[in-house]
C-alpha cells in the first residue's frame, strides 16, 4: 500500500490543506474560515456585489471606512444574527414554496456567507426548499426564473471547446463537480438544460452540510437537447431546441467532458454524475470508475442511505441483514443499486459470495417480478435479480409470495402501495419495514399516514420526500426521511479531506455504517431510524472520517501522513459561513 500512495506522487505535508484561493500551505485552512480577511482588495460598489465577501449591513465603521463603503449602505450596522432573524421572517411571509426557492437563490447570489448561515441554522425548515421537493418545481420552471448564470452550461455546440469553456470559470481549484444531462429529473422526467437546478442544489448542500468551501464546487449542465416537447415549444426555454442527441454524439461529448475536466482540475477532483437515465448512467459509471474519481448519487448515495436506515432499523426489528427478505418495487438506477450495496453488505458480514446474497433480494419492475425465464430480455444491471420463481405481474401478488420482511419503493410511480399490499405486509409481519423513497412528494409509493394507519402502526417507515408526524390510536409517529444529503456531503468531504483518487464499494458501506451509528436511542423511541438534520453538520464529519479511514487502508488517499484523528480533522477542515473582519 505505501509503495502504491509513494507512486502516485500526490503526498502534502503534514500540515499541508488548502487555502480559499486553492494554494497549498502550511497551516492554511481547507475552509478559508480564518477569523481575520487581508486579502479582500474590492472596495465600493464592487465589494458589496461580490457574494463572496458582501456582508450587507453588518460591515463595521472601520470597514466602511477602509472599503468606501460609507454612504452607500444605510447608518446601521446589523449583525450577522439579525440579518438572520430577519431573513428568516421574510421568508415565512411567503406562502408559495417556489417564492422561497427564488428568495434563497437571489441570497445566495447576494451573501455567501449568510446563505449559508440561514442553511445550516435552520435545515429542517430549509432543506425541502433549496432541495427536494421544491427544487423539482424549480427545475420544472427554470427557464422562467432564470436571472443569473449558475454553474457552467456545456451543450453540443461547445464540441472542440470543452476545455476552454471550462477554463471560462474563474475558480481554479475546484475539488467537487456535480454533473447532469437533465434527462431524468428526480422523478419528473427530461427537463433537459433546465435540470441546472440539481447541480446547484445538491452543491449547496455539500457546503452547508459537509462543509467543502463553495468556490471549491461547481455546478455543470450538458445539454445535448431534450425529448420534452412542452420544453421544446415553450419560448422561455433556455436550452438547445432539438432532439437529445444519443449513441456516438452523445458519448463523444461526455469524454471530452471526463478529459478536459482531468486536465483542468486534476486526478482528485469528484465528479458526480446526477440524474442521468438508466440507460447512460450504469454505463458512465462503469466506464469512468476506472480512470476518475466519480461517483453516482441516483445509485450510489441512494444505496449508501437506505442501506444506513436498514442498518438502523435492524434494533428495532431484530435479526441481521442476512435474517430478512427484500422486495423492491422499481428496478432502475436506485432499485438496483441498493439491492448491490445490501448484497454487499450481507456478503461482507456472512463471509457469503455475493451471488448467494442477492437471492434474499426480489426486484419488481414495470413488467412484473424479475425472474429466471425473463433473464434474455432483461437490461444487463436486472439480471443478478432475476431468481428461480413463477412470474408474477402485480407487486401485490409478489408480496404475498415472497412474504418479504422489507419493502422499498423506488418506482417512481405514486400511490403504488396499495392498502391491499400494506396490509398484506403486516399480515406476515410483526413489525413490517416500509420504505417508501421516490420522490418528490407526489411520486411516493405511499404516505406516511397511509403506512401506519394501513399496517395498524406496526411499520417501520421512511420515505424520500418529507412527511409530517402522523398520530393513530393516541400515539404519534415521527417519520423518517431517507434522504441523500444525510451521505453525500460527508461522503465528499471524506474524498477530498483524504485526496481520494477512487471511489471504491467498501467506501460506501463505511458511510452507510458511520450514518446507522448516528442514530441514538431517543431517535428509535420516536420511531425514527435517520437522525434529526439538526445535527447533520457532526453526522458528516462522522461519515467523512469513516471514508476517508477507508480510503487509507484501501492505499487510494494520497493526503499524507494520516491523520491521527480524522474526526477532528474533518471538523477543522469544513467551511464556516460566519462573517470574516476585513482589514
Amino acid at each position: 500500500m505505501a509503495q502504491h500512495q509513494q507512486n502516485l506522487g500526490m503526498g502534502l505535508g503534514p500540515a499541508a490543506k488548502l487555502e480559499e484561493d486553492g494554494t497549498e500551505q502550511g497551516a492554511a485552512r481547507l475552509d478559508g474560515s480564518a477569523g481575520i480577511d487581508s486579502e479582500v482588495r474590492k472596495s465600493g460598489h464592487s465589494l458589496l456585489r461580490d457574494p463572496r465577501h458582501n456582508k450587507g449591513l453588518a460591515f463595521s465603521e472601520a470597514e466602511r471606512d477602509a472599503h468606501y463603503l460609507r454612504g452607500l449602505l444605510p447608518p446601521v450596522i446589523a449583525s450577522q444574527e439579525l440579518q438572520e432573524k430577519k431573513l428568516m421572517h421574510n421568508l415565512r411571509q411567503y406562502t408559495v414554496p417556489l417564492q422561497r426557492y427564488i428568495a434563497m437563490m437571489d441570497l445566495q447570489e447576494r451573501n455567501e456567507r449568510l446563505f449559508y448561515k440561514l442553511l445550516i441554522d435552520n435545515v429542517e425548515e430549509l432543506l425541502p426548499v433549496v432541495y427536494t421537493p421544491v427544487v423539482g418545481e424549480a427545475c420544472q420552471k427554470f427557464g422562467s426564473i432564470y436571472r443569473r448564470p449558475q454553474g457552467l452550461y456545456i451543450s453540443l455546440k461547445d464540441k472542440g471547446k470543452v476545455l476552454e469553456v471550462l477554463k471560462n470559470w474563474p475558480e481554479r481549484s475546484i475539488q467537487v463537480i456535480v454533473v447532469t444531462d437533465g434527462e431524468r429529473i428526480l422523478g419528473l422526467g427530461d427537463l433537459g438544460c433546465q435540470g441546472m437546478g440539481i447541480p446547484v442544489g445538491k452543491l449547496s448542500l455539500y457546503t452547508a452540510l459537509g462543509g467543502v468551501r463553495p468556490s471549491a464546487c461547481l455546478p455543470i449542465t450538458i445539454d445535448v437537447g431534450t425529448n420534452n416537447e412542452t420544453l421544446l415549444n415553450d419560448e422561455y426555454y433556455i436550452g438547445l431546441r432539438q432532439r437529445r442527441a444519443t449513441g456516438e454524439e452523445y458519448h463523444e461529448l461526455l469524454q471530452e467532458f471526463m478529459t478536459a475536466v482531468k486536465q483542468n482540475y486534476g486526478e482528485k477532483v469528484l465528479v458526480q454524475f446526477e440524474d442521468f437515465a438508466n440507460h447512460n448512467a450504469f454505463d458512465l459509471l462503469a466506464k469512468y470508475s476506472k480512470s476518475h474519481l466519480v461517483f453516482n448519487d441516483d445509485i450510489q448515495g441512494t444505496a449508501s442511505v437506505v442501506l444506513a436506515g436498514l442498518l438502523a432499523s435492524l434494533k428495532v426489528v431484530g435479526g441481521t441483514l442476512a435474517d430478512h427478505t427484500y422486495l423492491f418495487l422499481g428496478a432502475g438506477e436506485a432499485g438496483t443499486g441498493i439491492a448491490e450495496l445490501i448484497a454487499l453488505e450481507m456478503s461482507k458480514h456472512t463471509d457469503t459470495p455475493v451471488d448467494d446474497c442477492r437471492k434474499k433480494i426480489w426486484l419488481v419492475d414495470s413488467k412484473g417480478l424479475l425472474v429466471e425465464s425473463r433473464k434474455e430480455s432483461l437490461q444487463h444491471f436486472k439480471k443478478p435479480f432475476a431468481h428461480e420463481h413463477e412470474p408474477m405481474k402485480t407487486l401485490l401478488e409478489a408480496v404475498q409470495s415472497i412474504k418479504p420482511t422489507v419493502l422499498i419503493g423506488t418506482s417512481g410511480v405514486g400511490r403504488t402501495f396499495t392498502k391491499e399490499v400494506i396490509e398484506a405486509m403486516a399480515s406476515f409481519n410483526e413489525k413490517p419495514v416500509i420504505f417508501s423513497l421516490s420522490n418528490p412528494t407526489s411520486h411516493s409509493e405511499c404516505t406516511a399516514e397511509e403506512a401506519y394507519t394501513w399496517s395498524k402502526g406496526t411499520a417501520v417507515f421512511a420515505s424520500g420526500s418529507p412527511f409530517d408526524p402522523v398520530e393513530y390510536e393516541g400515539k404519534t409517529y415521527v417519520p423518517g426521511q431517507s434522504n441523500n444529503a444525510y451521505v453525500f456531503p460527508g461522503f465528499g468531504l471524506g474524498v477530498v479531506i483524504s485526496g481520494a483518487i477512487r471511489v471504491h464499494d467498501d467506501m460506501l458501506l463505511a458511510a452507510s455504517e458511520a450514518l446507522a451509528e448516528q442514530v441514538s436511542q431517543e431517535n428509535f423511541d420516536k420511531g425514527l431510524i435517520f437522525p434529526p438534520f439538526t445535527n447533520i453538520r457532526k453526522i458528516s464529519a462522522n461519515i467523512a472520517a469513516k471514508v476517508a479511514a477507508k480510503a487509507y487502508d484501501l492505499g487510494l488517499a494520497s493526503r499524507l501522513p494520516r491523520p491521527d484523528d480524522l474526526v477532528k480533522y474533518a471538523e477543522s477542515c469544513m467551511y464556516t459561513p460566519l462573517y470574516r473582519s476585513y482589514r
